[in-house]
């Protein structure tokens, strides 16, 4: 079954890359409401890595006036929960497994989340009802530093239409 976000995803990308940031971003904080409440920006993807971004702003600083450990988690989370989204057939449900953080470092300024999957990760998706995956995720600063260390493993499983 077709998935109606990697159609857009897809149309989108022939767009300016300034604009076709913005729409994918736009879509995704208005499924993901969280995601839009603290500013995560898609900044592009080509269907099989993406790039996400969070400003160190101060609605999501902690205490020592970095990222919060919390919004590094989310964005590493929202950006291997968005390759998984597009990557499965329209008629599955994406569903976090594991997630896995191993806080190494100090973070300093924004915080980038690049996650991938292989062409085989997405073969097996693609063709198997239920299944999961470890998606890679790497998290840095904005000296380039790998703050966190991040295991996600996501899982996916038919989508249960609701009786009307």
């Amino acid at each position: 079954m077709a998935n109606p976000l990697r159609r857009f995803v897809d149309k989108v990308n022939g767009y300016p890359p300034w604009l076709s940031s913005r729409l994918i971003t736009w879509v995704f904080r208005s499924k993901v409401k969280l995601t839009g409440t603290v500013g995560i920006e898609i900044l592009g993807t080509d269907g099989k890595r993406v790039t996400f971004r969070q400003k160190n702003r101060k609605k999501v600083q902690n205490h020592i006036g970095s990222v919060h450990a919390a919004g590094m988690a989310l964005l590493a989370e929202s950006a291997t929960g968005f390759i998984v989204g597009i990557n499965l057939p329209g008629d599955k449900l994406p569903l976090m497994k594991t997630m896995k953080l191993d806080y190494v470092k100090r973070a300093t300024g924004d915080m980038q989340a690049e996650a991938w999957l292989t062409d085989e990760q997405i073969a097996q998706m693609q063709t198997s009802d239920k299944g999961e995956v470890e998606v890679q995720v790497k998290v840095t600063d904005s000296a380039g530093v790998e703050p966190v260390i991040c295991s996600m493993i996501w899982a996916w499983i038919p989508h249960q239409k609701k009786a009307d």
